[in-house]
């Protein structure tokens, strides 16, 4: 199958530049619904499922290919290559954003910078390195998910969404997990959770944004400090949104982050 139509992708705005937004675990390109439209007047926006997730073709979901991260990093390339574009803006929510850096550090003359909302290059704590979860939480919360999908799905997407007096957000984000194929959904976690991409921080020099929320239970503000630590070429941006998904939460502060960030870069 042709890879834009195995991943969805549709292009819209104008400009000579592109910017692409990529989707993190368990949810698919509407997430960018209020943030995308917004660089239309200036950009050619990209939007993109992965494979596995939205509209895009399951069938051609490889339990071998997606077992890391790797394999979205490879999709990411292929999409941008077969637009015929280069030096590209890539804006990456959560897992995403390390799926950008993978794809990056292979092909850098595709992308002119980065931006990552509330990455993480590793969720387990290691030594000094605070990562959220303790290796015994991401076992116990891979193994919910393995036992109840639904039930992982209602209990954790409150959680990460955050914003309790606005429950819609969280039941939006369940009513994405649970549309999500189950044995996708589950193998997508483990990718997700036990990677571990800290080493690819180091000698990359592409501008970064660094998009990080004052509180969020899947990336603490330690790791976006980390991550803005590590990378050569970056700038942190700690929002007063809260939760995982500023993209729905906090659309406003989302782009208003974004958009300084670009116009500094230009």
């Amino acid at each position: 199958m042709d890879v834009l139509a195995r991943n969805n992708v549709r292009l819209s705005g104008s400009g000579r530049e592109a910017i692409v937004f990529a989707h993190g675990f368990g949810c698919d390109s509407n997430m960018w619904r209020y943030v995308a439209p917004v660089f239309e007047d200036r950009y050619r926006v990209v939007l993109f499922d992965n494979v596995g997730a939205g509209k895009s073709d399951l069938t051609a979901y490889s339990f071998e290919k997606y077992g890391s991260l790797e394999g979205y990093a490879h999709d990411l390339i292929e999409i941008v290559d077969a637009l015929s574009m280069t030096k590209v803006v890539f804006v990456g929510h959560s897992v995403s954003s390390m799926v950008g850096l993978i794809a990056a550090r292979k092909r850098t003359d595709l992308f002119k910078s980065l931006i990552m909302v509330g990455p993480s290059p590793c969720y387990v704590d290691d030594g000094d390195y605070v990562g959220g979860f303790t290796a015994a939480q991401i076992d116990e919360l891979l193994e919910f998910l393995d036992a109840n999908h639904l039930g992982w799905s209602g209990a954790m997407a409150p959680v990460i969404m955050g914003n309790p007096d606005r429950p819609e957000l969280g039941d939006e984000l369940a009513a994405s997990f649970c549309r999500t194929d189950p044995a996708i959904a589950k193998h997508f976690a483990r990718t997700t959770f036990l990677s571990d991409t800290r080493e690819l921080l180091t000698d990359f020099s592409i501008p970064t944004l660094v998009l990080q929320c004052s509180s969020d239970v899947i990336a603490p503000v330690t790791v976006g400090e980390y991550v803005h630590e590590k990378l050569n070429n970056s700038t942190l941006v700690v929002m007063k949104a809260t939760g995982h998904c500023p993209n729905l939460s906090a659309p406003e502060e989302t782009v208003a982050a974004i958009d300084a960030f670009l116009r500094t870069a230009r």
